[in-house]
């Protein structure tokens, strides 16, 4: 089949590096085919989430949701990771020799093809895969004729199904490419005694430059035998799509002279009968899709079972993400991820609670379960109030304090559980605060064990100076004051105290060196705007975090200050990335270099993939998932400008285009109007006064998140020099791409690719016309392949260069880039 189809049965999808693939493609209705939509519509849309249908035969009930007997059971569920690639093998043509790349086999017919292969001893095609017995006196062979060339060629394999060591006192399962002199080789091997991979370009059956790692069947399910260059590569892959150089080398001499023999060879000396599976030699795969089964409906026809499944990529499991806390928020909960060492977040108290509230829930952290942080009399008098104004650019409440003396009025207090004590114990505490107040002499934070032998106070002293105390052997408390200056100025302030280190940070930077102050153990009593009953905090508390660390990471945490701008200034790559961050994403693709600069996003209420579209129409970017990996890829529009002509993905000619392509020249994306306004800026208008006159009036409105009015002017004038009059333009090319001679040039594009459609008909406004892949919709048949792109005209997006041949003309490439 032209399509390779995994599940990944129990595994979580976000986190993909540890899903076991099961290849299914043995079930797919290749009639029906497998279908897949993705990117956009045209280039002024968003692009939306790829989805994929397909039909798979369910006759033995495998595919039935909830069936004991299934050999997926219980995994057989909704959110089911998988993933689609297209599979092509090169045919062999002309007189042999042949490159190695064409020694191609999928192992599907049941029988060894004579034409490929001398030698099959013991092996046999089973189920679609080659099976090798290993056992023990059985020399199992699957052996080529000696015809191919290495020279600038590849083979790749998949190994399906590794064997045990059986109590084996030896075992060889080897995958030779082998020169005219015995043992002179490059051999892939798999050790099972060891459960190892070893990489060997041997002579006289030994090398001892052999590469020997542990092998994972995840990661190193394919491996390949690459020669370019004079360089001789031994690579693996999770997917056979992306590749890790394992071994390389020079390449041999022999490489070049001799005639290449392949050879699978599998012993075993002792021990139980077991078996390898081989797969897929030669295939170049073309991942064209991965996401999350959204269901599994099982149907009949008369006593026929199947399963129509959908999926949808990565963006389905972004939006159905929790509507996000502030920037600030988002900070403390994910700021850890950056960090270098091993460190996590232990409790969070946001203390958004509302008004009337008589407790303040924590966020339970790594590894404990914080108890409420509780509201404490002390004395007689004064008041706490939840739901007052919190830290700027959060649109967050805050906990206000107001006692009726020092030792009179209400504070909070928390039993942290007895995993916070063990993890204070095994760990350095890191504290953060937020406060604002105008009355020294107060205490913000305190911690302290059940006997109180080790304690910790975040204070103001009688100056308004952030002062640590601390003991490990019970009162009297030693006091270390910081250089923080006066902080009871009224002014909002975050603190950072690293237990580990010593240190505290105010504001985003460290104040002083190292403290003179004890470490932490058995950590059990928190208290938030008092200690004891005693100097009581008057004034505003916030976002109270304890993260626990192997070393010192307050200088990663203090950054979290530059939430209180909401990050304002920050460029869209580094918006885009955190974001990310924040959905728990750990892959994203930047392309392009054109960023500017983003105004805050920091209040709370709104979901990820809102604030991703955000950025990308403010922009004029692109946001999309990845076909190949939990992943997502953001293209600044800089990387569409003048293309250069060598690097379209591919050429098609207009009688290679299938029925149902046509020129287009409407109003559609007609704009020559632009009002364009940002936060906190001036609302500006612009327009283009020929275009008005000759076609009306075509208004649009734009509110983007730039820091700059001149900004917001650039991406209105970018728009009305555009679409104040489009050319005519191709805006959907159909291709069966199966047959085409370049067909991986064109698996290959994807959206912002260029392509050019050339020998247009004699009514053509021109002999040839390059165009953008906005999106496309593909269907993956059995001999099939059609590819329906969607596209745009790739001048829209051409900018004026200085004496540029090209993009130097008067009335044709004058548009400035923004």
């Amino acid at each position: 089949m032209p399509v390779l189809v995994e599940a990944g049965w129990g595994g979580a999808v976000q986190n993909p590096d540890s899903i076991t693939w099961t290849d299914i493609t043995e079930r797919v209705d290749m009639v029906q085919g497998v279908t897949i939509p993705r990117g956009a519509s045209d280039e002024l849309s968003e692009t939306q989430p790829g989805t994929c249908t397909m039909t798979l035969d369910n006759q033995d009930g495998a595919l039935t949701p909830g069936n004991p007997a299934s050999p997926y059971h219980p995994y057989v569920r909704r959110n089911t990771p998988i993933r689609v690639s297209a599979l092509h093998y090169p045919a062999r043509a002309g007189a042999g020799p042949w490159p190695l790349d064409q020694l191609c086999d999928a192992f599907d017919d049941g029988v060894a093809n004579p034409a490929l292969w001398t030698t099959s001893g013991g092996s046999a095609e089973v189920g679609g895969r080659l099976r090798q017995p290993v056992a023990s006196g059985v020399t199992a062979r699957h052996t080529s004729a000696r015809t191919w060339t290495l020279t600038g060629s590849q083979s790749t394999v998949r190994l399906v199904t590794a064997p045990a060591g059986g109590g084996s006192s030896a075992t060889s399962i080897n995958w030779y490419l082998n020169s005219v002199t015995a043992g002179t080789r490059v051999c892939w091997s798999y050790l099972p005694l060891t459960s190892q991979l070893r990489a060997s370009i041997e002579v006289g059956g030994s090398d001892a430059g052999a590469v020997t790692f542990t092998y994972n069947r995840i990661q190193h399910a394919w491996l390949r035998v690459r020669e370019s260059g004079g360089w001789l590569f031994m690579e693996t892959s999770p997917d056979g799509a992306n590749w890790t150089v394992r071994r390389s080398a020079a390449t041999p001499a022999w490489v070049g002279t001799d005639l290449i023999q392949m050879d699978f060879v599998a012993t075993r000396t002792g021990g139980a009968t077991d078996y390898i599976e081989w797969d897929y030699l030669g295939a170049q795969v073309s991942p064209r899709f991965w996401g999350v089964v959204n269901e599994w409906p099982v149907s009949w026809s008369g006593l026929q079972s199947s399963v129509s499944i959908s999926a949808t990529d990565l963006f389905k499991w972004l939006n159905k993400q929790p509507v996000m806390r502030s920037m600030l928020g988002m900070e403390v909960l994910t700021r850890h991820t950056l960090a270098g060492l091993f460190t996590f977040l232990e409790a969070y108290y946001p203390l958004t609670e509302s008004a009337g509230a008589g407790a303040a829930g924590g966020v339970s952290g790594w590894n404990s379960w914080p108890g409420p942080l509780t509201v404490t009399q002390a004395g007689a008098g004064g008041s706490l109030a939840f739901g007052t104004d919190g830290v700027p650019e959060t649109d967050e409440t805050a906990v206000t304090m107001t006692p009726a003396s020092a030792s009179a009025g209400k504070y909070l207090l928390a039993d942290v559980g007895p995993s916070f004590a063990v993890d204070s114990t095994d760990w350095s505490p890191h504290y953060q605060l937020w406060f604002k107040t105008t009355v020294p002499g107060r205490v913000l934070l305190g911690i302290h064990d059940p006997s109180l032998d080790h304690q910790t106070i975040l204070s103001l002293n009688g100056s308004g100076v952030l002062v640590v105390e601390s003991t490990e052997t019970g009162p009297p408390l030693s006091t270390a004051a910081t250089a923080s200056g006066n902080l009871a100025d009224g002014a909002w302030h975050h603190i950072v105290y690293d237990q580990s280190a010593k240190r505290v940070y105010v504001d985003g930077a460290a104040v002083g060196g190292t403290l003179t102050a004890w470490g932490a153990a058995d950590y059990r009593t928190l208290y938030v705007g008092g200690y004891q009953g005693a100097r009581l905090f008057s004034g505003q508390i916030a976002h109270v975090s304890v993260h626990m660390a192997n070393g010192s990471v307050g200088a990663l945490y203090s950054q979290t200050y530059n939430a209180v701008t909401g990050f304002a200034g920050e460029s869209a790559d580094w918006r885009v990335e955190r974001l990310a961050r924040y959905a728990g994403l750990a892959s994203v693709t930047i392309l392009g270099a054109t960023h500017d600069a983003m105004a805050s996003q920091g209040p709370a209420g709104s979901a990820v993939v809102a604030r991703l579209r955000e950025v990308e129409s403010t922009e004029s970017g692109k946001l999309y998932a990845e076909r190949d990996y939990f992943g997502i890829a953001y293209q600044s529009r800089d990387l569409r400008y003048n293309p250069d002509p060598d690097e379209d993905a591919f050429e098609v000619a207009w009688a290679d285009v299938e029925p149902g392509a046509e020129l287009s020249d409407d109003d559609q994306k007609m704009t020559n109007q632009v009002e364009a306004s940002r936060p906190g800026g001036a609302t500006q208008t612009v327009q283009s006064a020929e275009s008005i006159a000759a076609f009306g009036v075509y208004p649009e409105s734009l509110n983007l998140i730039k820091t700059s009015d001149l900004s917001v002017a650039d991406a209105a004038m970018w728009r009305v020099m555009r679409y104040a009059n489009p050319s005519p333009e191709l805006r959907e090319v159909p291709i069966e791409a199966h047959t085409m001679p370049n067909y991986l040039d064109i698996l290959a594009a994807d959206i912002s690719s260029h392509f050019t459609v050339y020998d247009l008909p004699p009514q053509a406004p021109a002999a040839e016309m390059r165009v953008t892949v906005e999106g496309y919709t593909e269907t993956i048949k059995e001999g099939s392949h059609l590819i329906q792109f969607r596209t745009s005209a790739t001048s829209t997006d051409s900018v004026w260069v200085l004496d540029d041949p090209l993009y130097s003309q008067l009335d044709y490439t004058t548009r400035l880039a923004y």
